[in-house]
């Protein structure tokens, strides 16, 4: 045999041997490819702290001067109670129906191309843009009685601006960018192969969308949900102007809360503040934990085929 046929096979590095006891040796650290960890965890902590943490803290510290009977007469009025029902009601019904349009919307200009999309593309971002002081003042003047849209509604019996139905449009206005744009990464990754197997084996249109796609779809559609849900909590520039801020009809919570402070009740405003932060938490938490719930069903759902 020539040298050339040679092959020499590394031997394998000698094991540690156990130290006595029969215990083994701790492993060996193993160093990070990209360093600088201590310090990017102490940036994100210094910056959550100072520009979340603090301020969310600052409003219970304020909301604790207040006593018992004070903080539950500030936070259960009559006007206080309305506010909160037409703008959590609000909220859900807004988010809600986008996430029906929404996915609509995605839906098209993800899957079809035609003249146009990329300026309907381009129009979703519009509310991002537009300062909401403008989108109220736009959105009354198109829907008030005289308005292109509200003369007709007039007509019909239906009331939008000034009303609680104003509310909802305003809502849903500053709403839909986030159910579109949460769908539409998700939209773009799926096969089509899956639909035309789908098809192959018998299938029908509304099948291959209900067992197919939206088991896929429905993670990413709860996330734009709350997102939307969350920015139509916190608004206030679109709908001040729409809604006509009319106590115990038309009043949303931001703008109780801009009262009280205009009346210099601090406290009482910081209260009110705080039942929206925790009741906001909570149905967030409980959005978040249906999410994980329809991962994990997705998951084992793609697993079992």
């Amino acid at each position: 045999m020539s040298d050339s046929s040679l092959v020499i096979i590394p031997s394998p590095p000698p094991a540690r041997p156990a130290p006595p006891g029969g215990f083994r040796a701790a492993p060996l650290p193993t160093r990070r490819i990209l360093p600088g960890f201590g310090l990017t965890l102490g940036y994100t902590v210094f910056y959550l702290g100072l520009i979340v943490i603090i301020p969310i803290s600052a409003v219970f510290i304020k909301t604790a001067h207040l006593g018992w009977s004070e903080f539950v007469a500030a936070v259960w009025n009559p006007f206080a109670i309305a506010s909160y029902q037409l703008t959590f009601g609000m909220s859900l019904a807004a988010a809600a129906v986008n996430s029906v349009f929404g996915l609509l919307v995605a839906w098209v200009l993800t899957r079809y191309d035609f003249p146009g999309r990329k300026f309907l593309d381009a129009i979703v971002d519009l509310p991002f843009a537009l300062p909401t002081a403008v989108a109220g003042i736009a959105l009354t003047t198109l829907y008030k009685d005289t308005g292109w849209l509200g003369k007709p509604l007039a007509l019909l019996g239906i009331k939008v601006a000034y009303e609680p139905l104003g509310v909802f449009v305003a809502l849903m206005f500053i709403s839909l960018p986030f159910i579109v744009r949460t769908l539409q990464p998700v939209l773009a990754e799926l096969e089509p192969e899956l639909e035309e197997a789908s098809a192959i084996l018998g299938a029908t249109r509304w099948q291959t969308f209900r067992r197919v796609l939206f088991p896929v779809i429905l993670p990413p559609l709860l996330t734009g949900f709350a997102l939307a849900f969350a920015r139509a909590l916190g608004e206030y520039g679109s709908v001040i102007f729409i809604s006509g801020n009319v106590p115990l009809k038309t009043q949303i919570v931001p703008q109780l809360i801009y009262q009280e402070l205009d009346e210099f009740k601090y406290a009482q405003a910081t209260a009110i503040a705080v039942v929206m932060l925790v009741t906001s938490f909570l149905i967030l938490l409980a959005i978040n934990l249906l999410q994980r719930w329809a991962r994990q069903r997705t998951g084992m759902g793609i697993a079992a085929h």
